[in-house]
C-alpha cells in the first residue's frame, strides 16, 4: 500500500503542476467503501488521513479500530434521515448535502454544538439520472440557504464526473462545479465565503478533475486495488 499511496501522490503532484497549481494545493482522499477496518488503518499510519465513508454504518463500524489515529472522515454517500444522528457521531464533514430539507434537518441537529458541522453541497453536474445531487440552477441558492443556517458551515462543493470516455466532456462537468464555486463565493452572501473546496475526481480521472481545480480528490482502487464485493 505504501507504493500505491506514493504513485497516487505523485500523479496529484504531477497533475497540479501541469496546471500550474501546487500539489499542496490537492489533497488525497481515502475513498474506503467496502474496505476493511485494517487496510483503512494502515493507511492511516502511512500517512494518508483523510478518510471517506459511503455508509453511515460502515464507517460506524470501523470507528473503534481508528481510535486513537489522527485521521478525518468525511462521508461521501447519500445521507437518509434516520441515520442523521448515527453520523453525527463519527463524521467530521458531510460531503453530499444536495436538499433544503437535509440541510434544515441537520441544522437543527447541531445548532447547539459548539463547533459547526463542516458540509459541502452536492452537485449532479453530469446530468446522469444515475448520479446524486442538487440540479446545478439549484445549487446557488442552497448554497445560500446553508451558509445561513446555524450549526453548519459551509466549506465547497462535490460532484461525481461523467461517466463517459470523451474527456472533453467529463473536464466540461468538473469545470460546471468550479463556475459554481466562483459564482457562489463572488456572491457575498453571508456565510458562503468560506466555501472554496472542490471535491471531485477518482481514481481513473484525477488529471482532469485537479486540471478543473479540484481541492479534493477521492481514491478508491488507485490505493486499495479492485473493490471487494459488498
Amino acid at each position: 500500500m505504501a507504493g500505491a499511496l506514493k504513485l497516487a501522490r505523485a500523479r496529484i503532484d504531477k497533475a497540479a503542476a501541469e496546471a500550474g497549481r501546487s500539489g499542496a494545493d490537492v489533497q488525497l482522499m481515502l475513498a474506503a467503501k467496502t474496505q476493511p477496518a485494517a487496510a483503512v488503518r494502515q493507511a492511516i499510519e502511512l500517512g494518508a488521513t483523510l478518510i471517506g465513508e459511503n455508509r453511515v454504518q460502515e464507517m460506524a463500524l470501523k470507528a473503534p479500530d481508528l481510535v486513537g489515529l489522527p485521521h478525518r472522515v468525511h462521508l461521501i454517500g447519500p445521507l437518509q434521515s434516520n441515520k442523521i444522528n448515527a453520523a453525527l457521531r463519527h463524521v467530521d464533514c458531510i460531503e453530499t448535502l444536495a436538499s433544503v430539507s437535509l440541510a434544515h434537518k441537520l441544522a437543527q441537529r447541531t445548532a447547539d454544538q459548539p463547533t459547526a458541522l463542516d458540509v459541502m453541497v452536492q452537485v449532479n453536474t453530469s446530468g446522469e439520472t444515475t448520479k446524486a445531487g442538487c440540479d446545478p440552477v439549484e445549487a446557488p441558492d442552497l448554497a445560500a440557504l446553508v451558509g445561513s443556517l446555524p450549526g453548519l458551515r459551509l466549506i465547497g462543493f462535490m460532484t461525481v464526473g461523467l461517466n463517459s470516455p470523451d474527456a472533453g466532456a467529463v473536464l466540461a462537468s468538473y469545470l460546471a462545479l468550479r463556475e459554481l464555486r466562483d459564482q457562489v463565493l463572488a456572491s457575498g452572501q453571508a456565510g458562503t465565503d468560506e466555501a472554496s473546496h472542490l471535491s471531485m475526481g477518482m481514481s481513473g480521472d484525477l488529471e482532469l478533475a485537479i486540471k478543473a481545480g479540484a481541492t479534493i480528490v477521492r481514491l478508491g482502487t488507485a490505493i486499495f486495488g479492485p473493490r471487494p464485493i459488498a
